[in-house]
């Protein structure tokens, strides 16, 4: 391969890496706004025929003659709306222990939350700045946290209880701030006698980001029943990315002694919906041994973690968790649409309950649901979180490098710029530690560079003997490589030492790259007053109304500076790049002057609507490189002026011979 060409082969590879990454972002998508639904209906309840097949259960129900279990009914509470929880009085993080972490809206249809909001962070809207909106029901159905279907193993027919306006029994606080809701429903047999009570409480605790949920089925009857009951899990998460939908549905599984998790992102279970493949809707592990612990969805910043509480040990049993669910108004689009949502739903199996007043007539099971941000910290801090491997739900790409090295990188950036930003006091700022850090970065990796570049640089000039000798030794491909490997050993210089450092510092930039594009420390966090106001999102220097790109269909609402600067610099790197073989190879020297053209285009283009953290940081490393690149370029200068002078003397290294020096005398004579 020729020399050039090596070249530009491996600065395009790096540049195709970071194009990946930066598609990854999703900056060619836009976000469009949709209108919450406030109205909340309840349907009549009657006797209802299973939507689809029924969960599989072991086991026949039973007939008593004073009960007919052919069908269930129940009567419909009025519709009720309560809140636990409350907001703070200013939209920021503390750790304060008696401020509620989250208000809780919950309705009496399935007993269910019809909407979270978070009290420490706001929406991603500039001109009405409120408490983010995590979850709402207006984005999903059914309701989140709602019970689906009660029924008996075996029998066709189930009872909507996600239908069912449940009637509230409690709603108190306690003088801890503990407050507590319970919701109650009782099913009636076919011939109107009381038959099956669901009781299900949900709790909050101040300085706490878990929402407790306690549900118990007790049997009225004086026979044994065999159930099965369903719930829903969390869904109908806000859309966080103003790019690309990195919604997920997770779920985690115990593996021997580790945790492992699987995931299906959008764009997964969209195609899955799409051709009518269930399959593709499941959420299995590997290992058909695998315990399922919890299960979750996340957007990019944020995670809804449901986890049955086992009963002893560290996975539950007798919860089975359903497919994963996926639903989008605009499935024939060609991307998920604003309305899109995603879930999962959950399968109590261990309902064996005996007669009415008998031990184990009533079954409780407890749920712990995680309401908040994918917060290294918060998991860490929180030895059950740090057990049950929460972390996890972090999302770092880590492209051509394995996660398992990618991510105790990134964590240990994140670590380092949040100790930057607070050893700044009151005046941390993190697109300042952003900087700082890549500079930092550069600093300790400049040997390796300038190692890299001056082999780069010799390799250039070997250039035109290179061509000489591929024209010299056309036919003899043995001698051509013999004396390839002559030229090397004379100039000093090696192939593969050009490629090698940029090879080794990838899993660092990358590191270094998707810790900020992950970092929840980033969201919001302004940089300047006047421009930059949020590292992640676009640096948005002018404002205006939302317009559509012709032909492309991309949508900007704003004049964005960062890029363009980014594509100025990235020309000033291009310039800088050796050009003494252009002459003698004029196919390189071509492919040389598109990239020049094609680059600085490039990237600004694709990452116009990307975070103004991401882009802060290219474009420090790619101004840091500028510099680096010139003081490099003038050692190298000096180091051939010093050679054309013969002041440099001849090595072993560069194929000469090494002068012995003269053993000086003992003594003089």
């Amino acid at each position: 391969m020729k020399t050039k060409a090596i070249l530009i082969t491996s600065l395009a590879a790096f540049l195709a890496l970071c194009g990946v990454m930066a598609v990854g972002t999703g900056v060619f998508s836009s976000v469009s706004k949709a209108a919450e639904a406030t109205a909340e209906q309840g349907p009549k309840i009657s006797q209802e025929t299973s939507e689809g097949t029924p969960p599989e259960k072991t086991g026949t129900s039973i007939r008593p003659s004073e009960y007919d279990f052919a069908e269930f009914t129940a009567t419909q509470a009025k519709v009720e709306i309560r809140s636990l929880g409350a907001l703070y009085p200013e939209i920021e993080r503390t750790d304060d222990p008696d401020l509620y972490k989250f208000e809780i809206d919950f309705t009496s249809l399935g007993a269910g939350v019809r909407r979270v909001t978070l009290s420490e962070f706001a929406n991603r809207d500039v001109e009405d700045r409120q408490p983010l909106v995590l979850l709402s029901s207006a984005n999903t159905s059914p309701t989140p946290l709602a019970n689906g279907y009660f029924g008996l193993a075996g029998a066709a027919s189930r009872f909507p209880l996600h239908r069912l306006n449940w009637a509230i029994s409690e709603d108190v606080t306690d003088e801890k701030g503990v407050q507590r809701l319970t919701f109650q429903a009782v099913l009636k047999d076919a011939g109107g006698n009381d038959a099956v009570r669901l009781t299900k409480t949900f709790r909050v605790i101040p300085g706490q980001y878990d929402l407790l949920c306690e549900l118990v089925t007790e049997n009225l009857s004086s026979e044994a029943l065999d159930a099965v009951l369903e719930l829903q899990g969390p869904g109908g998460i806000s859309r966080e990315d103003l790019r690309s939908d990195v919604r997920k549905v997770m779920a985690a599984f115990l593996v021997g002694e580790h945790i492992e998790s699987v995931s299906k992102d959008y764009a997964k279970l969209r195609k899955a919906r799409q051709r009518g493949e269930t399959a593709d809707l499941q959420l299995r592990h590997k290992n058909a041994a695998a315990q399922f612990m919890w299960a979750a969805v996340t957007n990019k910043y944020f995670a809804a973690i449901l986890r049955p509480v086992p009963r002893q040990g560290l996975a539950p049993e007798g919860i089975a968790l359903g497919l994963a669910q996926y639903t989008d108004p605009d499935l024939a689009a060609r991307s998920p649409g604003a309305q899109a949502s995603a879930g999962f739903g959950l399968q109590i199996t261990d309902l064996q309950l005996a007669p009415a007043g008998q031990e184990g007539s009533s079954v409780s099971h407890n749920f712990d649901v995680y309401l908040g941000p994918k917060d290294r910290d918060v998991f860490e801090s929180n030895p059950l979180y740090r057990q049950l491997a929460y972390f996890q739900t972090i999302d770092f790409r880590g492209c051509c490098c394995p996660s398992s090295v990618i991510a105790p990188l990134a964590f240990g950036i994140i670590t380092i710029m949040k100790w930057m930003y607070k050893a700044m006091g009151p005046f941390g700022n993190y697109g300042v530690v952003i900087m700082i850090l890549v500079f930092v970065v550069r600093l300790i990796l400049h040997p390796i560079t300038k190692k890299s570049q001056v082999s780069m640089m010799k390799m250039q000039k070997m250039a035109p003997r290179m061509e000489e000798l591929k024209r010299k030794y056309a036919g003899n491909k043995t001698e051509l490589n013999k004396q390839m490997m002559l030229l090397y050993r004379e100039q000093g210089a090696s192939p593969v030492m050009g490629f090698l450092p940029m090879l080794l510092q990838m899993p660092i930039w990358i590191a270094l790259w998707t810790a900020i594009y992950t970092s929840i420390e980033l969201r919001g966090a302004p940089f300047l007053p006047f421009w930059i106001t949020d590292l992640s999102a676009p640096d948005a220097l002018i404002r205006f109304r939302e317009l559509t790109i012709p032909l492309l269909g991309w949508t900007i609402d704003s004049f964005n500076l960062l890029p363009i600067l980014m594509g100025g610099v990235m020309y000033a790197q291009q310039k800088l790049m050796p050009t003494s073989a252009t002459q003698t190879n004029p196919q390189v020297a071509q492919q040389q002057k598109m990239m020049m053209i094609l680059m600085p285009l490039m990237f600004p283009i694709m990452l116009y609507q990307g975070p103004s953290g991401v882009n802060l940081y290219i474009l420090s490393s790619i101004s840091a490189g500028v510099l680096e690149q010139m003081v490099i370029r003038k050692h190298i200068r000096e180091k051939e002026e010093e050679e054309s002078h013969g002041r440099v003397p001849v090595t072993r290294k560069t194929g000469g011979k090494v002068k012995k020096k003269k053993p000086k005398p003992f003594f003089k004579t």
